[in-house]
């Protein structure tokens, strides 16, 4: 299971991005990058973003399917 991100600012990602690169990679840690202090972007595994797109797609799916079951017949009026 992923561990808790850890947080660090975009010059701080910059020193050492090798370093944030392996531990997404190999240790499987999330950093949540900041700029001016607020969130702006994240490192993870590749593992993980095609874990997060799979599921992206599948809810996609899943949605578009139920709209499809629950979708009623538009009302047709005859105008001659």
């Amino acid at each position: 299971m992923t561990q808790p991100p850890t947080i660090e600012s975009i010059r701080d990602v910059r020193a050492h991005l090798a370093e944030v690169v392996e531990r997404a990679e190999r240790d499987d840690v999330p950093t949540v990058i900041t700029r001016r202090g607020k969130e702006v972007a994240a490192v993870v595994s590749i593992e993980v973003l095609r874990k997060y797109q799979e599921w992206e797609e599948r809810e996609i799916n899943r949605i578009i399917d139920e709209r499809w079951r629950t979708r009623r017949p538009a009302s047709r009026s005859r105008t001659s």
